[in-house]
């Protein structure tokens, strides 16, 4: 029983080595970190029905900001 155990802790041992040394020298680059919002992303609020829609979606007329063109022409 006892060469049984010394059996696997040096094949535990050989394992923890050999992934030390098959480790990559230098850390992973870093991931994207949190994102910053983008002014394209900014969620805006129909001047119309009050809808909140990404600014990138929507339609800018004289200064106000409509989820979609209908609204911004002044339709239902």
């Amino acid at each position: 029983m006892s060469k049984l155990l010394v059996f696997l802790l040096v094949l535990i041992a050989i394992y923890w080595v050999r992934r030390l040394l098959t480790k990559p020298k230098t850390p992973p680059p870093a991931g994207p970190g949190p994102r910053e919002p983008q002014a394209s992303m900014r969620m805006l609020s129909c001047q119309r029905c009050g809808v909140h829609v990404p600014e990138n979606e929507g339609v800018r007329r004289g200064g106000d900001f409509y989820c979609c063109e209908e609204h911004a022409r002044g339709g239902h």
